[in-house]
């Protein structure tokens, strides 16, 4: 049965989203070869410092494929298959999709400055790097006191505006701090360094956000991409008239969105799914937080950057999805020393009447989750859930 329809349910529009972001039935594969093919389809795993609990980009890879290890990321990063550049954030994004990382990189050769505005020794660190071969920040040391990360010693400043130009690659890390090298000397032979055009880039924004979507907004397409508003709009105009974008509407939405007729046509083929994902703040599915108002009526506000007197559910809390709805969030913390997950506060929405079922699939989400942050066992210290409900989620946990 065809699902083509240029009019939604919000129920629709939320599997759809759901499904292709890899949260509702849809598998990547298992291990190295998941991750790989998780990058390509996503586009891009947003990379972040945070490490409370695992960080983000391994939290979001872990989250939707089987048999993850962190070093699957370094691997991919040695055999030359993903890199590390900017999407809307830092990220690490798939090689084959390096030629679009250009026109940013060219914004900051012809002088953009990445943060800072002073004058940096770009020439003595490329120099050196040229001359040594792979670098590390620490390799140029500066004596700066009450240096803050705002304050970043000159030639760090130098080393990123050279990343940001693409005149220096990440070649990888170590103990998560970035090894600097020649682009040259890290770019895999016959890869792709044609500038694309306008309406090259613009279309390539647009079709990658609905394969990782599966249904998109105009604004959420250009989201924290300077200058591509106004060529994103043209290039969307062209590409519904050529039939290959369909324009649709959501069922008590005003704005229009947009997708594919293949992506419609698998509608009917996508099988519920109860399970439950505990989600990085900064995961593909909740970055867009006006996406999540609008598709799933769900507020959420990443309070680290919050002062602690005004955060309500914590510092650093974890939306939770079950099946298509999003029903809370945890403030964890991993006390790695201890072995234990410590759950500081365990919130569920109001509205959301929590079954067995749910408690179970819960706990063993946690379970998992515990596990993944070599964390033995799970400690919850608040929730708004009633004393009987807490008492069985208690009992399910490890």
């Amino acid at each position: 049965m065809s699902h083509v329809s240029n009019l939604l349910s919000i129920s629709d529009a939320r599997k759809l989203f759901l499904h292709s972001q890899g949260l509702y039935g849809h598998d990547f594969g298992r291990k190295k070869t998941g991750v790989l093919s998780l990058i390509e389809h996503l586009g891009y795993v947003q990379i972040d410092t945070i490490s409370v609990v695992e960080r983000a980009h391994h939290h979001t890879i872990f989250t939707r494929v089987k048999d993850y290890q962190k070093d699957h990321l370094d691997e991919l990063m040695d055999e030359k298959l993903v890199f590390e550049y900017w999407s809307h954030a830092a990220a690490y994004l798939p090689m084959r999709d390096y030629r679009f990382s250009l026109p940013r990189k060219k914004l900051f050769a012809d002088g953009k400055q990445h943060w800072f505005k002073d004058k940096k020794p770009t020439k003595y660190v490329y120099d050196r790097i040229k001359a040594e071969g792979p670098l590390q920040s620490k390799d140029f040391e500066e004596k700066k006191a009450n240096a803050g990360w705002w304050e970043w010693k000159t030639t760090k400043q130098a080393l990123e505006q050279l990343f940001m130009a693409g005149q220096l690659m990440v070649a990888g890390r170590k103990n998560f701090q970035k090894v600097y090298d020649l682009t040259e000397r890290v770019l895999p032979s016959g890869i792709n360094t044609k500038m694309p055009t306008e309406k090259e880039m613009a279309e390539h924004l647009i079709l990658s956000a609905i394969q990782a979507n599966g249904i998109v907004a105009g604004h959420e397409i250009s989201y924290l991409r300077q200058g591509h508003k106004d060529k994103v709009q043209k290039a969307l105009k062209h590409l519904i008239k050529e039939g290959v974008v369909v324009e649709v509407n959501i069922d008590k939405v005003k704005e229009a969105y947009y997708t594919t007729s293949d992506k419609l046509n698998i509608l009917d083929d996508i099988k519920a799914t109860k399970k439950v994902h505990i989600l990085s703040p900064f995961d593909n599915a909740v970055i867009q937080r006006k996406r999540l108002q609008t598709l799933f009526d769900y507020d959420y506000t990443i309070e680290c950057y919050v002062p602690a007197p005004k955060r309500i559910h914590g510092y650093f809390c974890l939306p939770i999805l079950y099946g298509d709805r999003f029903v809370g969030r945890m403030d964890c913390k991993a006390e790695r020393s201890k072995g234990e997950l410590i759950i500081q506060k365990l919130w569920l929405e109001e509205g959301f009447e929590p079954t067995d079922a749910f408690l179970k699939a819960l706990a063993k989400s946690t379970d998992e989750f515990a596990t993944f942050n070599n964390c033995e066992s799970v400690k919850l210290l608040k929730s708004n859930m009633d004393k009987g409900l807490l008492k069985k989620f208690r009992e399910v946990l490890k």
